[in-house]
């Protein structure tokens, strides 16, 4: 009787127990469960981050500091340089070159030092002193809605991410021959057409191959690399700063071509984009290389994963079409495209202002440049943990609060253009001899402003990743892009506007910016939720059918 009560393993041969659970142990791992989704295969199978994902994450996100250089280069290339009277009899106070002779005063800097002096631009309408600039932005416009849709369709990310930097190398490089204004704002045109998709095509490659976990974090890599861009302007047109604006372009285009073969050879496509066109083979080489790399290995069928090739996508622009009909998806895109009009507005017309400031144009743009950093780290390390909507708000309201504060504190400006010759440490030296600590407030608060902006639009950036599923998030992203640049086409005409009376700059920018910023109300908040990769997966989840803003 007591026997019967014992193991049944107890009456075998320990060789014997040994196969039982041997087979045991075969039979669990025949019947283990495979993924059903793309985010689970790449959670359990690829890893949510490993070395893989860095090294093609830091590779793609390069392409964010070539963006950053050929989008604010105007910045030193159409500035007004600073000029001396040349008359014995002096110039009788005249506060603009144009009211005076052209036998009575000089360039400090000779003719070739920016296209205003070279053009002599500095004495014509306002509307062609901002033709360049806003050539570029509307550039970006029409290119964001000719390319939009090619990177979740015909071309892919890589592809589009490839194409995209070698036009805008190829444009960057003919800008540096340019005879006169017209061709010049012509070549800025096709630069800002190239690019309108650059950015776009990057963060989408680099977060849709990681986990839920990490794809804030991977997503900020790119703010990372577009500061060091930014950054790099100053410096090298500091160093430049007695050669031609030509040679600007020359320094920005010429990686930027070579960094186009680089993706070409180098970057991998994205594994969700090829599932959702049906092309599971590429998908699954992709994964398995991604694994590999991170020292694991993949062994289950592509076909178990549950997504399906959409109907509807089956040309360029039916990614924009369902996005205009689906209500859900057109009152979302809509909204978040209304808050980052005024982002851009001050993302942009900050730094092109950056002359319109009582201060030296080389450390104010070194400064604004230098906001990004901590505006990056702070995205970093709390993205995982901010509410999208409070964030959006708030950061709007402090920098339209900050931005109107500049007005101000700013003064009537009395000749002497914004480039000035005068060393850094000279110029802190000079503020603090004299008193006048009203400029150094004034590059605080624009500071501030600049800061607080650049930390909207990183969020604001992810925040539209995790609003749009993978068959629509690149043209999503782009449209969004597309209300950023469409700011960028009034920001150099409110500059122009704001060297007389800072009102229209710095004013117009913060008044616009809070009143956008309130837009995030209407949206979803989207923190901690997994991406979906079809329209009807996003439905299903968010039950945005019934709701009536998609919430």
């Amino acid at each position: 009787m007591a026997s019967s009560l014992q193991d049944p393993f107890l009456t075998h041969t320990k060789e014997e127990q040994d196969e039982v659970h041997q087979a045991q142990a075969h039979e669990d791992q025949t019947t283990e469960k495979h993924p059903t989704s793309i985010n689970e295969a790449i959670e359990e199978y690829v890893g949510s981050f490993g070395p893989g994902q860095l090294a093609q994450a830091l590779l793609v996100s390069i392409a964010w500091c070539f963006d950053a250089q050929h989008t604010f280069i105007n910045i030193f290339t159409d500035a007004e340089p600073t000029w001396h009277c040349t008359s014995p009899s002096g110039c009788g106070g005249a506060a603009s070159v144009c009211e005076i002779g052209t036998d009575m005063w000089a360039w400090d800097r000779g003719v070739w030092a920016s296209t205003v002096s070279e053009w002599g631009v500095s004495c014509s309408s306002r509307v062609i002193a901002g033709l360049p600039a806003s050539a570029f932005f509307f550039g970006c416009l029409v290119g964001g809605l000719v390319l939009a849709t090619l990177a979740d369709t015909a071309l892919g990310r890589k592809r589009m991410l490839h194409i995209t930097c070698l036009m805008m190398s190829l444009a960057g490089l003919f800008t540096s021959l340019s005879p006169n204004i017209w061709t010049y704002s012509s070549l800025r045109f096709i630069s800002g057409f190239a690019r309108a998709t650059v950015c776009t095509s990057a963060l989408v490659l680099s977060t849709e191959l990681v986990g839920r976990r990490w794809r804030g974090e991977v997503g900020v890599i790119g703010f990372f690399c577009f500061t060091i861009g930014f950054l790099s302007l100053p410096i090298m047109a500091y160093f430049f700063q007695n050669s031609s604006w030509r040679v600007l372009y020359l320094m920005i285009s010429l990686p930027t071509f070579f960094y186009s073969i680089l993706v070409h050879f180098f970057v991998k496509e994205s594994p969700r984009w090829l599932l959702v066109r049906g092309r599971e083979e590429e998908a699954l080489k992709i994964l398995r290389s991604m694994a590999r790399l991170n020292g694991k290995s993949i062994d289950f069928n592509i076909e178990a994963l549950c997504i399906e090739e959409e109907a509807w996508n089956v040309n360029v622009y039916s990614a924009m079409k369902i996005l205009w009909e689906k209500k859900w998806a057109f009152r979302r895109l809509l909204a978040i495209m209304v808050v980052n009009f005024g982002v851009g507005l001050v993302y942009y017309g900050m730094p092109l202002g950056a002359g319109n400031l009582d201060f030296n144009l080389y450390l104010s743009v070194t400064f604004n440049a230098l906001a990004e950093f901590p505006s990056a780290l702070l995205t970093f390390f709390l993205i995982s943990r901010l509410n999208r909507r409070c964030a959006m708000i708030t950061l709007s309201m402090v920098s339209g609060v900050f931005s109107i504060l500049c007005v101000f504190l700013s003064r009537e400006r009395k000749g002497g253009l914004s480039l000035s010759k005068e060393r850094t440490w000279d110029v802190l030296v000079s503020i603090e001899r004299k008193g006048d600590i009203k400029n150094g407030w004034q590059m605080g608060a624009e500071f501030v402003a600049f800061f607080s902006c650049c930390t909207a639009f990183n969020i604001v950036i992810i925040y539209c990743l995790e609003l749009f599923p993978t068959s629509v998030r690149n043209s999503a992203l782009s449209l969004v892009r597309l209300a950023i640049v469409f700011a960028g086409i009034f920001s150099p005409l409110l500059v122009v506007l704001g060297r007389e009376n800072a009102f229209w700059s710095f004013g117009v920018f913060g008044l616009v910016i809070i009143c956008c910023g309130m837009f995030s109300l209407l949206l979803p908040e989207t923190r901690g939720r997994p991406f979906c990769d079809t329209m009807e997966e996003q439905e299903c989840k968010e039950g945005t059918s019934s709701s009536p803003l998609g919430a």
